[in-house]
Formats: C-alpha cells, structure tokens, sequence
C-alpha cells in the first residue's frame, strides 16, 4: 500500500453513551485517544492522505491528535448537522477533488484496529468495494451481514433488523475500502427512510449489489480486533485488550511481566530484553528503560529515560533520566528533569525535582531536593530540603563532592556548599560553606575546634 491511497474517518460522533461533556472519540485508553489509535493504524498501513469528519467540539483538536500518531498534515471537515455515516460521507467527498482509486472509510471509535486489517480490505477491494465482518457473540448493536448464498448482499442496522436478521452473528465491523467513482455515485442516492431518519453509508452495499458489482468480504480473524466503543463499559473492555496486546509484544521481545493483568502501558514505549515489571505498574509515553532494570511494584514511569540495572521501586519517576546501577524507592518522587548519574540512590519519601545527583550521591530518607546540583559520592541526610523558593523565583542550591549533609539541614538558596565540607544535625545554612568546612547551627556557623 502507499500513502496515495485515501482515507476518510467519521469521528463527528457524539457518543451520547458516554454520558460525558468529552465527544467520543476523545476518550482515552492505553494514554491516548480512541481516535489515535485509528490514525496510527492508518500509518502503520502506509495510508498518508486522510480526511478525518469531525465536529465542532474536537475539530481543533485533530491535527494535534494526528501529528502525535505520526501523521504530517490531515484535513479535516465538520459535519454539522449529524445526519448519519452517509452524510459524512457525502460531506467528506465534497472536500475532495474527484480521482481514480480507492477510498478507505474508517469508523474513529475502533481503537483496537491493527494495520494488517486495514492493509486486507484495501487488497480486497477490486472493481467496487470490499468490507470488513466479523463473527460475534450475540447479543449485538452491530449492523447484521445479510449474505445471498457466500455473497454479501446488504448490511441492515440492528435497529431496522428482523427478529431473523437479529439472529445473524456476522457483523458489519465499520471498516470499508470502495472504487472511489462508485462510491461517489452511490452516496449520492442514500435514502433516510429507516428508524433513525439518517443516511447509511452501509446503505451503500444493497445499492452495488443491485447494480451488478460484487463486495469482497473481508473475515475479522478476531472479532475483537474490530470492537467499536459506546459507552465506558466498551472503554474499558477495550482498554485491557489494547494493554494486553501491548504487553504481549514486549514479552515477546524478551522484557518479563510479572502480572500483564496489573501491568498498565502506553504505545512507543523502548523497553530492552531483560527488564523485569513488577505489578501494579504504569509506563507512559517518552519512555526508554534498559537492559536488566527492574521496576515496581506500584511504580509509574513517564517521559523518562532509565539506563540499565536500574531499580525504581513503589515510586513515581516524570519527565527525568536515571543514569545505569540508579536506584529509586520506595515511595521516591523523581520529577521535573531530574537526572540522576550513575550509581545515585534514593529511598524513602525522597523527592528530587529539577536536579542533578552525580555519581554514587545517596538521599536515603526524607528529602527534597529541588532545583540542585550535587557532586559525586555526596551523602543526603534525612529530612534536608533545599529551600529552593523565596517567594518570588526558585534559587539553585550547589553542592560539591564528597559532602556530608547532616540530618535536618535546611539549605536555603542560593547557597553553595563546597567539596569535602559537613554540615551538623539541624543546621539551617544561609551563607556559602568553603571545601573542606564544617558547619552547624541556626544559622550555620563553622566549628570552631577547642585547643587543647
């Protein structure tokens, strides 16, 4: 397939299901919206020329939605009023100049669609129009495959649907590929005498058949590859299939999890072989772990970069780089670009944001360090904080090498601490501490050694 193939994504569906302000398609799952997912199955098939029927509460949202699924430019067109899947396509045809070739039409609410799928019923499309079906458990909303011996010969809506149609377990799964002149041709006759008073695109189907052309039918290997979303309970559903596929793609690619069930993550992940993810853990976008880590459990990593033999237990880390041998946790908060070097260690209820810990630096208890620098192989006492606000602008607080804060040290920024220096228990330092020097005291004061 190339990326002159069109594609046309009806997502101007409210969702009334949902019960929520948010249109339907805007409802995340796996961190992103549904509509990425149909976007990025989109590229993934090589289809690069895609309109996407919006309205007017998510137009303005789209670009950036396609640009995050890896799509240079996609139009869009508000369809309002909403007067059904065939009137969206009407509108769409109209902002398109007539060509040769085929035109995929792509519900938004199928977040679980995969390129293959799309890249089969592109193949099978021939001199008319191909369709996606799929088997599925009775009962159903879906839209009923009525064949005519193996023929397709229409698609009826499970609210016009017979009580015999009903009885069907072949369903219409809302992917479709058509010759373009034939569908142009065909939504120009759509009718809205059903239940709903709306334009079916599906109507579409009766009308090829009756003109002579035959529909190529395209079997969904799993019905739940083509699910579409209605309401939260189908969200959810779809969600645990998404992660559960993700999951299995990166088991399969050497990383261990421990319990998928409980295991939550997002696409583009960069996940080397050997990892091990322990339970109750999340991983979102941005983020890049190495070989021989283990994280969790009840960890959260987002927008991170984690080298290997790296260990983050029961922590969160944002939007920050750990450097090989790091370990974080229990209950540490690593935020904000923190980066913290090689060897560097964290533990309980430590908090680390905008900083950078050098080689070997140790905070092992009851800290905050924000907006720092701190030399290598320095000790973090428990329950320092650098008092990095003055009430108007965040200061930097410096630390060297070799540096021994004392339990309760207060360091109030700007302040730099030298290499070699010790601060006591309780000290609350305010001025500059020379290499070397030792402090303590409210406000910190050299020690003074007593002659003999």
């Amino acid at each position: 397939m190339t990326g002159h193939i069109r594609a046309v994504v009806l997502a101007a569906g409210k969702g009334t299901r949902m019960k929520s302000a948010r249109p339907k398609v805007l409802h995340a799952l796996a961190g992103r919206p549904m509509l990425w997912h149909v976007l990025r199955a989109l590229r993934d098939a090589g289809v690069r020329d895609v309109l996407v029927v919006t309205s007017g509460e998510i137009d303005a949202d789209v670009p950036a939605i396609a640009a995050d699924a890896g799509h240079d430019a996609v139009r869009t067109v508000v369809q309002e009023p909403q007067h059904g899947t065939g009137h969206a396509v009407q509108i769409a045809l109209a902002q398109l100049p007539p060509r040769d070739g085929t035109v995929l039409v792509v519900n938004g609410d199928m977040p679980l669609v995969e390129a293959v799928l799309v890249r089969a019923v592109f193949d099978a499309c021939g001199k008319a129009a191909a369709l996606v079906t799929a088997r599925m458990p009775l009962p159903s909303s879906f839209g009923r495959i009525v064949r005519d011996g193996d023929r397709v010969g229409r698609i009826v809506e499970a609210r016009d649907a017979s009580d015999d149609e009903l009885a069907l377990d072949e369903m219409n799964a809302g992917l479709y590929a058509y010759e373009e002149a034939k569908l142009r041709a065909a939504v120009a006759e759509l009718k809205n005498d059903n239940a709903q008073r709306e334009y079916y695109l599906t109507d579409t189907i009766a009308s090829l058949v009756a003109a002579g052309e035959r529909i190529a039918p395209v079997v969904a290997p799993d019905y739940r590859s083509v699910l579409g979303v209605n309401d939260r309970v189908e969200l959810a559903a779809a969600a645990a299939l998404l992660n559960r596929r993700l999951c299995e793609h990166h088991m399969r690619a050497g990383v261990t999890i421990v319990d998928p069930a409980t295991t939550y993550l997002e696409p583009d992940l960069e996940i080397a072989s050997d990892v091990t993810i322990l339970p109750n853990t999340t991983l979102g976008r941005g983020t890049k772990i190495g070989a021989h880590s283990e994280i969790g459990p009840n960890s959260r990593i987002v927008g991170s970069v984690l080298g290997e033999h790296v260990i983050v237990s029961d922590s969160l880390v944002r939007d920050s780089r750990l450097g090989d041998f790091v370990a974080v946790g229990p209950w540490a908060h690593v935020r904000g670009g923190a980066q913290l070097e090689t060897g560097a260690r964290l533990g309980n209820f430590v908090e680390v944001k905008n900083s950078t810990l050098g080689p070997g630096v140790k905070a092992m208890h009851l800290s905050y360090i924000g907006d720092a620098t701190v030399g290598e192989r320095t000790n973090i006492g428990a329950a320092t904080v650098t008092c990095n606000y003055d009430g108007e602008k965040k200061n930097r607080t410096i630390i060297g090498k070799d540096v021994f804060i004392g339990t309760n040290t207060l360091l109030v920024a700007p302040v730099e601490v030298g290499d070699g220096a010790l601060t006591g228990a309780g000290s609350v330092v305010i001025r500059d501490v020379p290499p070397g020097e030792r402090v303590a005291g409210n406000p910190a004061r050299a020690i003074v050694k007593k002659s003999q």
